[in-house]
């Protein structure tokens, strides 16, 4: 079985941008050669000092400085298609003093990579414990954990597998035997359901259904065949608004028994990267984090990439790429009998889509739900924002020789022309 290969990541963290002046930070970017995405990013990424969130965000939160427990406020159906209501309409009034000087603080968090500075990190791929009988086994633990959505807001009172949110990624083979035990560390009851997987009915993991529930301090194993191949999901089944909207979700990957059927040899893919939302604690998230912490995909021209979209939230997420189209192979791990081209692709609670991107054009191209209240407000980009980063290797000592661009978001805004003025840094001297 091929292991996935991780995301990379841009480093170097200078939290101090996030309150300085418009003029100084063109005077720090003209300095230190830092510099914006390219004008593309600049249009669609999250906000600066990022919200503080109540399920679904009040307008009154937007400018607050931590976030809270999901609460469902009595005029709003979760999953409504009224999206307009998580965030009030622009107005003269509402707007900062500078709204392009905390946008821009906001992203050049995202370029100096905020993201790869957090702890805690989920989707990590997890190692059997053993294998007993040919069976993989699997320990699992269930806790209470503190979270970061970013590196400014305060962590958060949140659930997850293992310690992480989102929790550890299963990668398995067709016909594999799982046996995956599951330890309840909360002071609440839980299940786990094996979202996409035909399994005996005692183990679907629907409490007081198919099982009872797992008492605090008890455990519960769940034992059967890695049946349907393709992109899936384990998550609670308990209380599981409230538990999954905390953190208790995580992926199940099933590859093909056949390693030709496979998305490494089938299209050439050499990043296989999950993808999954969520929109209640900690507002609208891309694994976890939100803008600016999420992480960018960093990918060379002519480097083909997956991408396994999959919504644990209960709102639709329409995934918009910038700059070229993505090729839709799969929906909830069933092959498409014919894959179809978009550039934006709607992902429905539960939903798990599986997309080929074929990296063409250089540049830093903004990827980001396009229902605009989640990743865009009066402060800038928030939440479900990220970037496809497509450097060309070839120019790249050419484009940035007259200037110390050292990270690949910059170096490859700046390799596709990027007009954005953090991009353009003076000659000194």
């Amino acid at each position: 079985m091929n292991e996935p290969r991780a995301e990379a990541a841009p480093t170097s963290l200078d939290l101090t941008s996030t309150s300085l002046s418009r003029r100084a930070l063109l005077r720090a970017g003209a300095l230190t050669g830092g510099g914006l995405v390219a004008a593309a990013v600049a249009a669609c990424a999250p906000a600066a000092a990022a919200p503080s969130w109540t399920y679904p965000p009040a307008p009154s939160a937007l400018h607050a400085g931590s976030a809270t427990a999901p609460s469902v406020a009595p005029s709003a159906t979760p999953g409504s298609s009224d999206h307009a209501s998580h965030e009030p309409a622009p107005s003269a009034s509402g707007q900062p003093a500078d709204h392009d000087a905390i946008a821009l603080a906001v992203v050049k968090r995202f370029l100096d990579g905020e993201g790869a500075t957090l702890d805690g990190a989920g989707n990590v791929p997890l190692t059997p414990t053993r294998v007993d009988g040919g069976v993989k086994v699997f320990e699992m633990t269930i806790d209470r954990i503190q979270h970061r959505i970013d590196a400014v807001k305060e962590p958060i009172a949140a659930l997850g597998y293992n310690g992480t949110w989102p929790g550890p990624r299963f990668d398995v083979v067709e016909g594999d035997r799982i046996r995956a035990v599951f330890k309840n560390n909360l002071d609440e009851s839980t299940g786990v359901h094996f979202h996409g997987q035909r399994v005996p009915n005692k183990m679907d993991g629907v409490p007081l259904v198919t099982q009872d529930p797992i008492k605090p301090g008890e455990s519960f194993t769940y034992e059967f065949e890695a049946r349907t191949v393709g992109s899936h999901m384990y998550h609670s089944h308990h209380n599981a608004t409230d538990q999954v909207g905390r953190g208790l979700l995580g992926a199940f990957i099933v590859q093909p028994r056949d390693p030709a059927e496979r998305y490494d040899a089938k299209y050439g893919v050499s990043q296989d990267i999950v993808w999954i939302s969520n929109d209640s604690l900690g507002g609208f998230t891309i694994n976890g984090r939100g803008f600016p912490a999420t992480a960018p995909i960093v990918a060379k021209v002519g480097d083909t990439i997956a991408i396994r979209f999959m919504n644990e939230g209960s709102m639709t997420h329409p995934w918009h790429l910038h700059g070229m189209p993505m090729r839709v192979v799969a929906r909830d791990g069933y092959p498409l009998p014919a894959p179809f081209l978009c550039d934006t692709l709607g992902v429905n609670p539960g939903e798990r889509w599986d997309v080929i991107i074929k990296c063409e054009d250089p540049g830093a191209w903004a990827f980001h739900c396009h229902i605009l209240p989640h990743a865009e407000g009066h402060d800038g980009m928030f939440g479900m924002v990220t970037a496809l980063v497509i450097q060309d290797a070839s120019a790249a000592s050419a484009t940035v020789a007259a200037a110390p661009v050292t990270d690949p978001i910059r170096t490859a805004a700046a390799q596709a022309g990027s007009t954005s003025f953090i991009c353009r840094v003076p000659v000194v001297g």
